[in-house]
């Protein structure tokens, strides 16, 4: 529909608006917009956000873009979990128009009397501004009304008439009465806009680090030196080693009974021995705990447990079940039974998992919603609050867009993640399905080139999918990381803890753990998905064999900076050297902005110098700058070039902490990260 006054290209917005855009609490939200007319007057626009709860509406008037003069810019930032509407309102700007053309005429050296008219009619939106201003604020418009109805038109003394002409406008041009108009605009041919939605959820949904372990490989070795099958108990004292490592979220893959038929040995053997515990996803029931971890009521005081340490625990999420998993006993149409009458067991030719029955939606839906449903609501009134989901994109997406909004409905806080290493279109659909985060192509990204257009491409997503960079998984031990030395996992660190306010790590990370079972897999060798792996994590750290130290730093650094806590305001910049990269991130909100360079090269040290994009960390052109080092203290003066050369063996990376951005500078950040990416 075609109005006076144009509203288009209206960001953040996901499929047309049908779909609600990510947000968090505390995020600052970018809105912008194209508005237009006819003609020479100009247009302004307001931005109108509120929430499901209808208690009041945050309302400002967005600001024109100075290199853009079609494109207004806003922001809000949303105080509370739940549903956000924002609309932009686009207005014919009378004050503007009538500034625009005074200030062009006095320019051009007209007279008091040649410019009667337009003072007269400068009175008239002034006074018409007070009106509809509250009286605390008006005495300034009235004042600059009043003012520009002294000027005579007959004064005889040319000299005298400008005078007072200058004098007359200063009001009526002040910063006073601009910011006052700003606030409460005069607004003529009102055209709304559509609205739009963004789902706000608590601030763990997008800043959070992540450590993955198996409770079952918590209980240590024997006196012999074999295994002992861990317990929730031993699990909990295992729990102050990765808070103290700064991570925020604990997540244990499946805790379940194990099933035994077909149950898999070690490396992924078909056949079991004696005393092999199977695969955790190998599932017997899907509503109770493995017996020899402990109880429920265990698991609730591990919950507890680490909630006393300032962790979440995160639980899988795997619809999928062992041969003799109750649901196949009585439920065998929530599965594919073959021609022979046997149930069909997932296969991804030419792999087979003989010990896993996928779930096909198809035959029983309304059943097989219901009854996961209750069963994801056993775990949350467990106290679990995060589940990462097992290949989300092999079950419907319009079962997940359920699922998530029923759970939430009772308990928005819940958070999913979405363990989909699948195509972009799948991927970006399951989040625009409800998904808080998503896995990604991180681990495969490596080179430059790819690591660049890896990361932008979520950026132009960041109003759909929240990546969540995880370093290694215990299926995925890629081979940068086999072959690239014990550099390689800093790097790889350094890059996921910087790069998205989301990272991941698998236990055993830290000990540089590298082997795979063969040449060309990237499984690792005595995979922890099939047998227990007791680590000694203090040997390891007190003989200096660690990688956790930088791994807390890491998350320091992460906590102590706001620009990190991000996702859409990261910026690259030039290096001229294929091996180094250089990206920044800036906050708005507290002008704090980090700059990031890393050698990728896990040998060599390599130099390079850095282009540094100066509006992107809100600097002057030509301007100097401080930085400081937060992994090694070190401070340096910055400009546009700068030189840099970083050593494997020693420093991987620098992480530039700057001086913050000027509060006048700070809102053009904002801008920036819905102006420079489209999604």
């Amino acid at each position: 529909m075609i109005s006076r006054i144009g509203i288009d290209d209206v960001r953040p917005q996901v499929s047309a608006g049908q779909l609600p855009a990510k947000g968090v609490v505390g995020e600052v939200i970018p809105v912008t917009a194209l508005v237009w007319r006819e003609g020479h007057d100009a247009v302004a626009a307001t931005l109108s956000a509120w929430t499901n709860a209808h208690d009041g509406v945050i309302s400002t008037t967005m600001v024109v873009d100075p290199h853009n003069p079609d494109r207004v810019h806003g922001t809000f930032v949303p105080d509370r979990v739940g549903r956000w509407f924002f609309r932009v309102d686009a207005w014919s700007d009378v004050v503007a128009t009538w500034r625009n053309a005074v200030e062009k005429k006095v320019a051009a050296g007209q007279s008091a009397a040649q410019l009667a008219n337009d003072l007269a009619h400068g009175a008239r939106v002034l006074r018409q501004a007070a009106l509809q201003t509250p009286s605390a604020q008006a005495g300034p418009l009235l004042a600059a009304a009043a003012a520009l109805e002294s000027v005579s038109a007959e004064s005889a003394d040319a000299a005298l008439a400008d005078a007072a002409l200058t004098e007359a406008l200063a009001p009526a041009l002040s910063a006073e009465v601009t910011e006052i108009l700003a606030e409460h605009p005069v607004r003529e041919l009102l055209t709304e806009g559509q609205i739009f939605e963004v789902l706000v959820e608590r601030r763990e949904a997008l800043f959070n680090s992540w450590y993955e372990l198996f409770p079952r490989s918590t209980g240590g070795v024997d006196t012999q030196g074999n295994p002992v099958h861990g317990t929730f108990a031993t699990t909990a004292a295992a729990l102050p080693r990765v808070a103290q490592m700064g991570f925020d979220t604990v997540y244990f893959p499946p805790i379940h009974p194990i099933g035994q038929v077909h149950r898999k040995g070690r490396n992924n053997s078909v056949v079991a021995q004696p005393g092999d515990v199977g695969s955790p996803w190998a599932i017997a029931d899907h509503t109770a705990t493995h017996p020899e971890l402990g109880t429920m009521e265990d698991f609730r005081q591990l919950v507890d447990a680490a909630h006393d340490l300032g962790l979440e625990v995160a639980l899988d999420l795997a619809l999928q079940c062992s041969p003799d998993h109750p649901w196949a006993q009585e439920h065998p149409e929530f599965f594919t039974v073959l021609a022979d009458g046997t149930i069909a067991y997932a296969e991804n030719p030419p792999k087979k998992y003989q010990d896993i029955y996928p779930l096909n939606f198809d035959n029983a839906p309304e059943a097989i919603y219901s009854t996961i449903y209750d069963m994801v609501m056993v775990w949350v009134e467990a106290g679990v609050r995060t589940f990462r989901v097992d290949n989300p994109h092999t079950k419907p997406a319009q079962f997940w867009a359920w699922l998530i909004a029923t759970v939430r409905a009772s308990h928005p806080d819940v958070i999913f993640l979405a363990e989909a290493f699948t195509r972009a279109p799948r991927l970006f659909g399951l989040a625009k399905a409800g998904f808080s985060q998503s896995y990604s192509y991180f681990t495969w990204q490596t080179t430059k080139a790819e690591l660049t257009q890896f990361a932008q491409l979520h950026v132009e997503q960041a109003d759909i999918c929240r990546p969540n960079l995880f370093v290694n998984t215990p299926d995925i031990l890629h081979e940068s990381l086999q072959h690239g030395g014990r550099a390689m996992f800093a790097i790889r660190a350094a890059l996921a803890a910087t790069l998205s306010p989301l990272w991941g790590v698998y236990s055993g990370f830290e000990l540089f753990e590298h082997q795979a079972v063969a040449p060309g897999s990237e499984e690792y060798l005595d995979s922890e998905k099939y047998e227990l792996r007791p680590r000694d994590f203090a040997a390891a750290l007190n003989a200096g064999d660690s990688l956790e130290p930088f791994l807390t730093l890491l998350n320091r650094i992460r906590r102590d900076n706001p620009a990190l806590q991000q996702l859409r305001n990261l910026r690259f910049h030039h290096a001229d050297n294929e091996h180094v990269l250089a990206y920044s991130k800036a906050d708005p909100s507290s002008g704090n902005v980090v700059l990031t360079v890393i050698n990728l090269d896990p040998r060599y040290a390599q130099e390079a110098t850095v282009h540094v994009d100066l509006a992107a960390i809100g600097r002057e052109p030509g301007q100097t700058f401080t930085v400081t080092d937060a992994i090694t203290g070190a401070t340096y003066t910055w400009g546009e070039r700068n030189f840099v050369r970083l050593e494997p063996q020693r420093d991987v990376a620098h992480i530039f902490v700057l001086d913050p951005v000027v509060p006048e500078r700070r809102q053009a950040l904002a801008w920036r990260q819905v102006d420079d990416y489209r999604p």
